[in-house]
């Protein structure tokens, strides 16, 4: 079985590496031969998405279709460029949601599970209950969107931690100097929404519940990629080519078959 739905995964993105050999994500062909190419491109890749979407029941745990697709664009783009190490995990907190749903995503691409779905806070001058302002800049205490690296475990102010780097220059490039970790946090909590009718916030961390911490920071340590998203924000990033990120995840699926023969 799992044969097959590989099988159905390399046929997409077999599709894929073809039609989308003279495609770019900046440069788009303006012929109506490359107009074409682009509609069918986009078709492919937006299958294989969606059946990892749906084998991953991520529709059942407030995830649109459309923020995993950006995330796990992000990922490949990232894998190609040899910044990922052994990990195929991917972390995405999406700040569409507010503070009051379980809105971080910690999802093993490798084996298709959803790991962890947990609560998540975002900084203090980012809004109340859902973010609506974000910045790169130091003491903004807000966060700051798109795609991170992490880094290294520590031990700071908040216990047990873990390091980050922004990976989007402008957009959260400054994340080391403005010390924006994961970490743990006692207003990360369903007391804190009893009492506040929203979480507490950081000062631009994304703060996870504080029994939570070890597992999070052990999961998602060594260099895996963490994703904030929110949509209504103008955001752009070099890691969201799908035709690079559609390359990458064909080599992924014929590695995974292989492994199972």
């Amino acid at each position: 079985m799992k044969k097959y739905v590989l099988g159905i995964v390399t046929t997409f993105l077999a599709g894929i590496s073809i039609v989308g050999t003279s495609w770019k994500a900046i440069d788009r062909p303006k012929t109506q031969h490359g107009v074409i190419i682009n509609i069918a491109a986009d078709s492919v890749y937006s299958q294989f998405v969606t059946h990892i979407y749906h084998e991953i029941h991520l529709d059942s745990v407030g995830l649109t279709e459309q923020v995993f697709e950006k995330a796990l664009t992000g990922f490949y783009n990232m894998k190609y460029s040899g910044l990922i190490r052994t990990k195929s995990i991917l972390t995405i907190a999406d700040f569409d949601q507010e503070s009051t749903k379980k809105r971080l995503y910690i999802i093993d691409l490798a084996s298709k599970k959803l790991i962890l779905n947990t609560w998540v806070a975002h900084g203090q001058n980012s809004g109340g209950d859902k973010p609506s302002s974000f910045s790169n800049n130091i003491n903004s205490n807000q966060s700051s969107l798109g795609f991170y690296l992490t880094g290294e475990i520590y031990h700071g102010k908040h216990g047990r931690s873990l390091k980050l780097d922004g990976m989007d220059q402008g957009f959260n490039s400054n994340a080391r100097e403005r010390s924006i970790v994961v970490h743990g946090a006692s207003y990360v909590s369903q007391k804190s929404i009893d009492e506040l009718g929203r979480l507490g916030r950081s000062q631009g961390c994304p703060a996870v519940p504080a029994k939570l911490a070890d597992h999070v920071i052990n999961t998602i340590s060594d260099r895996t990629v963490l994703f904030i998203n929110n949509s209504d924000q103008l955001y752009y990033s070099s890691f969201l080519n799908e035709t690079l990120a559609a390359s990458v995840a064909l080599n992924q699926a014929q590695f995974y078959a292989s492994q199972m023969d």
